[in-house]
């Protein structure tokens, strides 16, 4: 049950100082109870009133953290949907390999590293499965070769295995190759051998991967792992279905976050490869669902760049703070292998314009310069109307990035939504002629086709 923040400053010292940001332990307290800040922050509290506060006040679903120094966790939410107040840790995707296929996949692999906005987008996690009945060595010798190949790619691995001898020695590489981060998951705990594979979760500090036959014996399973007092866990919704991989997923974060049942508060894995075997297209459907809806992992058979390309696009747009806008970086930015003699065209940095600008303009095929300047995120109109577009704006960022001494061409195209600008550019700006240009991304391809400057 949470805490008000009356509970909370009962236990607080009463020290009335501004060591946590506050200027009273009462306001203090009411930022605790309300998650705007956290409890560790207050220097003063004992470490009687920290344990007593800090399962109260925790997220209704638990972090689980991967790798501290790559920023790479799961869990931590606080609300079922976005608009609420933000998404803590996004999903992170996953593709299964195995030895016959793994020199090919780990090739299309490698070819999904990319930045978007100061983001790098690439596949974060490598499944490895072991089947007994697979598996023709002697002790799962060969899946033992597949996890030494694996830990050399520089990607978290998930140990799909039951086997706990064959996990332990799995493990082993894991902690020999990595070290202690990225920490590998285990994914194999079930009501037949929840107990071992907890044992082994825990002296290799990994994450246990936990599953059921139904949601039932889930959570089951969870509540005698956390009586064993293991709660580094990971859920996994199951296979059996899309229909109840879904709703398993859905009922586990609802569970958490709405009815606050800490043993359902544990990220989630999803496993669509199984659910939709041999069907790349379905599979990133189901991704694509489950980046939603509410798969913290997310399993696939591969990954090439075109299920990459809106996979991504569509995480970040959803684990962004929703009052927070989406910006590039300010800077010159060649397009069609533009140089110093290339026109010069201006837009915003809000991240939906710059996307939609530079594909068209690129579609033109003609060598320019875009120009970004720093409009506070805004769209075209709205950074006008702000004053966050402006001839001094501009003028401001040519001198700043030095463009004059880089870019050789005088010639400068606005958006046409701004024209009327284009007197005041042309006085902050002398010896530049200022030209606007269509008032529609789209029109940009015919226009810069049939410009003559």
């Amino acid at each position: 049950m949470a805490l008000k923040g009356l509970d909370i400053f009962k236990l607080t010292p009463k020290t009335n100082c501004k060591d946590c940001g506050s200027a009273t332990c009462m306001a203090f307290s009411m930022k605790v109870a309300q998650g705007a800040v956290e409890l560790s922050k207050c220097p003063h509290l004992s470490e009687e009133a920290l344990a007593a506060l800090g399962d109260a006040t925790a997220p209704p679903m638990a972090k689980i953290a991967l790798c501290t120094t790559c920023n790479m966790a799961l869990g931590g939410e606080t609300v079922l949907f976005r608009h609420e107040k933000t998404f803590v840790s996004k999903n992170l995707y996953a593709v299964s390999v195995c030895a016959d296929c793994f020199d090919e996949k780990i090739t299309e692999i490698k070819k999904i590293d990319y930045d978007r906005l100061g983001e790098r987008m690439y596949v974060e996690l490598l499944n490895l499965r072991y089947d007994r009945h697979e598996d023709k060595s002697a002790d799962g010798k060969s899946y033992i070769e597949l996890v030494k190949r694996s830990v050399d790619h520089n990607r978290a691995i998930i140990l799909e295995c039951d086997d706990p001898s064959v996990a332990r020695a799995a493990l082993e590489v894991c902690a020999q190759s990595q070290g202690t981060e990225p920490k590998a998951i285990l994914n194999g705990a079930n009501a037949e051998n929840y107990d071992a594979m907890s044992k082994l979760a825990t002296e290799f500090d990994a994450v246990l991967g936990v599953s059921g036959k139904n949601l039932n014996e889930l959570y089951d399973t969870v509540s005698a792992l956390e009586k064993l007092g293991n709660k580094n866990l990971v859920l996994d919704v199951g296979c059996v279905s899309v229909k109840d991989a879904f709703a398993g997923a859905v009922q586990i974060r609802r569970a958490a976050l709405k009815d606050k049942n800490r043993t359902f508060g544990y990220p989630t894995l999803v496993n669509v490869g199984k659910l939709a075997p041999d069907n790349e297209y379905m599979q990133t459907a189901l991704a694509s669902v489950f980046t939603l809806k509410y798969g913290s992992i997310i399993v696939m058979e591969n990954m090439t760049y075109p299920q990459a390309l809106p996979l991504y696009g569509l995480r970040q747009n959803i684990f962004t703070d929703p009052q927070k806008p989406m910006k590039v970086e300010p800077g010159i930015y060649p397009l069609n292998g533009a140089d110093e003699n290339s026109i010069c065209v201006t837009t915003v940095d809000f991240a939906l314009t710059y996307f939609v600008v530079t594909g068209e303009l690129e579609r033109s095929g003609v060598p320019m310069n875009l120009l970004i300047s720093d409009a506070g995120g805004f769209s075209v109109l709205t950074a006008w109307a702000a004053g966050k577009l402006s001839a001094s704006s501009l003028a401001k960022f040519i001198k700043e990035h030095d463009v004059e001494s880089k870019i050789k061409n005088r010639t400068l195209f606005i958006p046409g939504k701004v024209a009327v600008l284009k007197g005041e550019i042309e006085e902050a700006l002398p010896g530049w002629t200022i030209i606007v240009a269509p008032g529609e991304a789209i029109e940009s391809v015919k226009f810069f086709k049939e410009l003559k400057v």
